[in-house]
C-alpha cells in the first residue's frame, strides 16, 4: 500500500467478512480478538481464524489491526493481556487499537515495536490530546467523531501523528469513552463492550419545572454518519485513514459500502492529485445505494458541517434499514462467493537432461524452483497446452498466473505429479516470501517518550506526603450558590470549583473571591476544568489557566488528555507546586494506569465508579479518591437535548428526560463550552461505607454537588460529620431515594 495516500479501513465482525471486505477494496481491517474487544457482542475471531486473516491479508499486501480497546482490570492486565497478544505479534499483526493507558504501556514495554493506535474510546479532540498520545509511543489517533476538518488538521499540522477518523456508520450521541448510559442502567458497560445502546430507546422531555413538552421521542438516537461526499477535503486535512464503522454489520452492508468508498476514495485522490478537487462529485446512484446498504433515518454529515443540530437526530424510531434484493444478490456474488486471486507472472523451463525450473514472481519478489531432471520423450511427447492447463491449476491458492512463459524442448517428458510438484512449492515459497517480515515495525529511535517523572520532581517530598496522610474530604460544586452550605461545614477540607459555576463574563473576579473566602475558611480551593476541551475552548483557557496559577490555586481537576498534557506542561515551565487531579473518567482500572499517570504528572487520581467493592479492595489506593455521594454524568455530548427540542438560546437550564419507567434523568446544558451532560436519575449514596472505605486506605473522599439545595447540602454534610465521628452509627440518613451505583455489582 503506498503511505502517501489514504487508507481505506473496514471493519469485519467475521472471517467472511473480513476476506469480502478485502476483496471489495479494503486496505486495512480492523477486527476483534476472543478478548478486550468494544464489541463483545460481535463474532469475534478465534486464535485459527485471527492467523488465517493475517495471511489473508498480508499476501495480498493488506493490513489487520485488532481492537484490544476496552478498560483492563488488575488480573486481566497482569495476568492475560500479553499471553493474548503474543502469537498475534509473532504472526504478524500489524497494529492494536487501544483505551486503556495501563494496557498501552504495558504493550509498548512487551512489544515495543508494535503500533498502537489510540481509540477513540480516549475522546482525543485536539492537539494537546495527541501530543499526550504521541509521546507516549502511539502511532495513530483515532480522532473523536465530533470534531470538525480545521480540528482535524490542527493535529496534522501541529503534531504529525497519523490520523483516523471515522466517515461512514453508525455515530454514538455521547463522546466516545464518556458514556456510562448503558453500565448504570444495565450493567453493561460500553466500556468494556458490552454497550445495550439505551440511547436508541425513547424519552419523554421535560422542562425545569418537570412538565412534560416533548412525548416519548428518540432524542438520544443520531442519524448515521455519511462523509463520503468529503473526501477530498478530508485528504486535505490530513486525515490518514478513512474508517467504516460495523463490526456488528452483516457481510453485504460491510463490503457494499466498502466496495462505494473505494470508488470514491479512488476519485478523490486523482482530483487531488490533478488539483481538480472542484470535479469530485458522487453521484445520486451511488448515494442512494448507500442509503440502501442501511441507515438509521437517513444520514448525517453533521459534526464536520455543525457542532450539533436537530437535523442529526432520528427523533423516530431508529430502525436500521436496508433494503434487500438485487443489490444485496450482487455483493455476495461478487465479494463473498467469488475469491480474487493474486495475480502473478510465470516462466517455465523444461530442456532435456536438465532440472525442471518454475520461477514466479509478484511485483519485485521473485522465486526461482528446480525440480526433477527432464527426461526425453519415449513414446507421446508433452504438448506445451497441456503443460500450461498443469500449470494453471492455482485454485487451491492464492494466486493465478496473469502470464505464464513455457520454454520447452518438443521431445520431451514430465510425470504429472511433478508438475504439480513444482507448481505447488514454486507457490507456496512465492507465498513464504510474500508474508515475510509484511507486519509494519516502529523504528524505536523515532518514537518520542516522555521524560519520566517523580513528585519530587515538582514539589518537595513533606508537600507531596501531605496529600495522602491525611482523611480528606472534598465538594465539588457546580453552582456557586452552593459555596456558602460547603464552607460553613467544618470537617470539608478542600473544594472543587467548576468551571461550568461561572460566567465567563466575570470569571477571573468571581473566582478571585471565592478562593478569598476558602482561604479565610482554611479551605483548599481547585478548579475543575470543562469536561471537554476541544479547540475554541482550550483558547479561552490559557489566561484563565495562568491567571490561576497566579493566584496560587491549590491546583486543577483534569477530565481529559487534552487538559491534563497542557497542565502537566505548563506546571514543568512554571516549576509550580499545584496539584493535578484526574477525574473518575481519565480511568485508572488498573494500577499499571495510576502508576503511568502518577509518572506523567497526576497527584491524585479518582477511582473509576464502575469498579465494585472487591475490584477496588484490591486496586493501589494510596493517592485515590473516591466520590461517594452525587448525580453521577452518564454521558457528556456536543448534541443538545435543548436545542433539539426546543432550540438554542444560550441560556444554561435544567431540563429532565423520562424514560420507559418512569425516571427521570436531569441535563444540563454547558452553551460556553457547548457540550450537554445527562445525569443519573438518583444520586449514588456511599456516605455510610465510609469504615470500609478507610480499610482499602482511600482517605480522600468527595461529594458532587450539581443540583442539590442549599438545605439539601447541609444535611448531606452532615450526614458525613457523624460518620467520622463515629463510623458504626445508625441514624437515619438524610437522602432517601439513591443508588449504591457500581459499589456492589460492578460491570463484568
Amino acid at each position: 500500500m503506498n503511505r502517501n495516500r489514504m487508507e481505506l479501513l473496514a471493519p469485519a465482525g467475521s472471517l467472511e467478512i473480513f476476506k469480502a471486505v478485502i476483496r471489495a477494496g479494503a486496505d486495512a481491517v480492523y477486527v476483534g480478538g476472543s478478548a478486550f474487544g468494544a464489541r463483545a457482542y460481535a463474532n469475534n475471531f478465534s486464535q485459527e481464524e485471527m492467523f488465517e486473516a493475517i495471511d489473508y491479508a498480508h499476501v495480498r499486501d493488506r493490513k489487520v489491526y485488532m481492537t484490544v480497546n476496552t478498560l483492563m482490570k488488575n488480573k486481566e492486565l497482569n495476568e492475560k493481556l500479553i499471553d493474548f497478544l503474543e502469537p498475534y505479534y509473532e504472526h504478524g499483526l500489524d497494529a492494536v487499537i487501544v483505551q486503556d493507558l495501563g494496557a498501552i504501556s504495558l504493550i509498548r514495554e512487551n512489544f515495543p515495536d508494535l503500533p498502537i493506535h489510540a481509540s477513540t474510546q480516549t475522546t482525543v479532540t485536539g492537539v494537546d490530546g495527541a501530543k499526550f498520545m504521541k509521546n507516549l509511543g502511539v502511532t495513530r489517533v483515532v480522532t473523536a467523531r465530533e470534531m470538525n476538518l480545521e480540528e482535524i488538521k490542527r493535529i496534522q499540522d501541529e503534531v504529525g501523528v497519523e490520523i483516523e477518523t471515522f466517515a461512514h456508520g453508525a455515530l454514538c450521541y455521547c463522546y466516545s469513552g464518556q458514556c456510562l448510559l448503558s453500565s448504570m442502567l444495565g450493567g453493561r458497560s460500553g466500556n468494556r463492550g458490552r454497550c445495550a445502546q439505551p440511547c436508541r430507546l425513547p424519552y419523554s422531555v421535560l422542562d425545569s419545572k418537570k412538565e412534560v413538552y416533548l412525548n416519548e421521542k428518540f432524542v438520544l438516537s443520531p442519524k448515521d454518519q455519511a462523509l463520503i461526499e468529503y473526501l477530498p477535503q478530508m485528504i486535505e486535512s490530513g486525515v490518514f485513514s478513512l474508517k467504516i464503522e460495523g463490526r456488528m454489520k452483516q457481510v453485504t452492508y460491510a463490503a457494499g459500502v466498502v466496495s462505494i468508498y473505494r470508488k470514491y476514495l479512488d476519485k478523490a485522490i486523482e482530483c487531488i492529485e490533478n488539483n481538480d478537487i472542484l470535479s469530485y462529485k458522487v453521484s445520486k446512484e451511488d448515494y442512494q445505494m448507500l442509503s440502501d446498504f442501511g441507515n438509521r433515518c437517513g444520514f448525517t454529515d453533521g459534526y464536520l458541517r455543525e457542532h450539533n443540530g436537530k437535523d442529526m437526530i432520528t427523533l423516530s424510531k431508529p430502525n436500521h434499514e436496508k433494503t434487500k434484493g438485487v443489490l444485496q444478490d450482487m455483493v455476495i456474488e461478487k465479494y463473498v462467493d467469488a475469491e480474487q486471486y493474486i495475480p502473478i507472472r510465470g516462466q517455465l523451463i523444461l530442456h532435456k537432461e536438465s532440472e525442471a525450473i518454475l520461477e514466479v514472481s509478484k511485483d519485485d519478489v521473485v522465486v526461482k524452483i528446480s525440480g526433477n531432471v527432464v527426461d526425453r520423450a519415449q513414446n507421446r511427447p508433452l504438448l506445451e497446452e497441456d503443460v500450461r492447463k498443469r500449470m494453471c491449476k492455482t485454485k487451491d491458492t492464492p494466486f493465478h498466473f496473469e502470464t505464464i512463459k513455457i520454454d520447452m524442448d518438443d521431445d520431451i517428458f514430465v510425470p504429472n505429479g511433478a508438475l504439480n510438484h513444482l507448481r505447488r512449492d514454486a507457490l507456496n515459497c512465492l507465498k513464504d516470501k510474500l508474508l515475510q517480515n509484511k507486519a509494519e515495525r516502529i523504528d524505536l529511535e523515532k518514537v518520542a517518550y516522555n521524560t519520566k517523572l517523580t513528585k519530587t520532581d515538582y514539589c518537595n517530598e513533606s508537600k507531596c506526603n501531605e496529600i495522602f496522610n491525611k482523611n480528606s474530604v472534598i465538594c465539588s460544586i457546580e453552582s456557586r450558590t452552593m459555596l456558602e452550605s460547603v464552607i460553613n461545614n467544618k470537617i470539608v477540607s478542600e473544594v472543587y470549583l467548576e468551571s461550568v459555576a461561572y460566567n465567563k463574563n466575570n470569571l477571573l473576579a468571581d473566582i478571585r473571591e471565592d478562593i478569598c473566602k476558602l482561604r479565610k475558611s482554611d479551605k483548599k480551593a481547585y478548579f475543575v476544568l470543562p469536561a471537554i476541551y476541544r479547540y475554541n475552548t482550550s483558547k479561552l483557557y490559557v489566561d484563565i489557566i495562568k491567571s490561576l496559577v497566579d493566584m496560587d490555586i491549590d491546583g486543577f481537576v483534569v477530565k481529559n488528555y487534552e487538559e491534563f498534557e497542557y497542565i502537566c506542561d505548563l506546571r514543568r515551565t512554571l516549576k509550580s507546586g499545584f496539584k493535578v487531579i484526574l477525574d473518575h473518567n481519565m480511568y485508572t482500572y488498573n494500577d499499571n494506569a495510576t502508576k503511568e499517570f502518577n509518572n506523567l504528572g497526576a497527584d491524585i487520581v479518582t477511582v473509576p465508579i464502575e469498579l465494585n467493592k472487591r475490584e477496588i479492595a484490591q486496586r493501589f489506593n494510596d493517592n485515590s479518591e473516591m466520590i461517594i455521594y452525587g448525580y453521577y454524568a452518564l454521558m457528556t455530548s456536543a448534541q443538545c437535548v435543548k436545542k433539539t427540542t426546543l432550540g438554542c438560546d444560550k441560556n444554561k437550564t435544567v431540563t429532565f428526560l423520562k424514560d420507559r419507567y418512569n425516571k427521570l434523568f436531569p441535563v444540563k446544558n454547558y452553551c460556553d463550552e457547548c457540550y450537554n451532560v445527562i445525569y443519573n436519575t438518583l444520586p449514588v449514596y456511599l456516605l455510610d461505607k465510609l469504615d470500609e472505605l478507610q480499610k482499602m486506605n482511600i482517605r480522600r473522599v468527595r461529594l458532587n454537588f450539581t443540583i442539590e439545595s442549599q438545605k439539601e447540602i447541609t444535611k448531606i454534610l452532615n450526614d458525613v460529620e457523624k460518620r467520622l465521628i463515629d463510623f458504626s452509627a445508625k441514624d437515619d440518613i438524610s437522602v432517601t431515594d439513591f443508588t449504591r451505583g457500581h459499589y456492589k455489582r460492578g460491570v463484568e
